[in-house]
């Protein structure tokens, strides 16, 4: 495995291997890494030649109050774990690479940024669009991977590309799951004992709010359900049954439907969703 720290030496690289016809794959992340991530890599693997994996820990994406320094910096141990991967390339770029000194960015990522998640993070994806971006000018990837976990993400960054004309394919994974339903996040590691053995009623509510539909119950109602009984448990910062693809309110012709949620247990934020197909009597 190459790992580059410096744009230049790495687009020198990344150009000699289009020069011989090798496709590339990035896999953009924020270090942490787990099993969640290795899936991404699995995926990333089977769309092209060569695979590249950024660990970078986004500062534009954190508000004041957010935990960008607590944030996990476990960088010897995420490129031991994707040597054992076999991951082509790793790119630990530092905050002056991706954003340079006197550099501005600023993206309108539109209405579906300003809802859900938006609402209590409203700088969280013109963040995630600026570093996507950069990345992308960076890799110029013919393909890039993201989980399904952070959904709303994905469908900015899906719009993004087409908004931009941006040449990269978005691949999407689908959540990669503990045994106890808990989805594979970065910051599970910050939930207590006490919390982590709590916190797969989460997803658990999830399955009962679909199960809850597909018998029948109107939406509105068992979104109701569904926050009464996780407020028993989280602190509720949103339940929305939504359409799956463009995050809008569900009409007699959607069939692409998602739950998507984010809650609070402790101090930890913790999101998740179910996607299904509406199925017709």
């Amino acid at each position: 495995m190459l790992i580059f720290e410096q744009i230049g030496p790495l687009v020198e690289y990344l150009n000699s291997c289009r020069e011989d016809g090798r496709s590339i794959t990035l896999v953009p992340t924020m270090g942490g890494l787990h099993d969640g991530h290795l899936k991404l890599i699995e995926r990333a693997k089977e769309c092209s030649d060569l695979v590249v994996v950024s660990v970078f820990v986004n500062p534009t994406q954190f508000a004041e109050n957010e935990d960008f320094n607590a944030y996990p910096k476990t960088l010897l141990k995420d490129e031991k774990l994707l040597e054992s991967a076999k991951v082509d390339v790793m790119f630990t770029p530092s905050d002056n690479e991706i954003y340079p000194v006197g550099s501005s960015q600023d993206y309108d990522v539109g209405e579906m940024g300003k809802i859900l998640c938006g609402i209590s993070r409203p700088i969280h994806f013109n963040g995630v669009a600026q570093v996507v971006t950069a990345l992308f000018d960076i890799v110029e990837p013919d393909y890039a991977v993201f989980g399904e976990k952070d959904y709303q993400q994905l469908l900015i960054i899906k719009s993004l590309v087409e908004r931009q004309s941006i040449k990269t394919t978005i691949v999407s994974v689908p959540t990669v799951r503990e045994l106890d339903g808990l989805a594979m996040s970065t910051r599970n590691n910050y939930l207590s004992s006490k919390d982590r053995a709590i916190a797969p009623l989460f997803y658990q509510q999830l399955v009962d709010t679909k199960a809850a539909i597909q018998n029948g119950i109107d939406i509105s109602s068992a979104t109701k359900q569904a926050i009464d009984a996780l407020r028993a448990v989280f602190d509720v910062e949103y339940v929305e049954v939504l359409n799956a693809n463009n995050l809008t309110q569900i009409t007699t012709s959607t069939s692409e439907i998602i739950i998507i949620s984010a809650v609070r247990l402790g101090e930890t934020r913790l999101i998740d969703n179910i996607l299904f197909r509406r199925s017709y009597v």
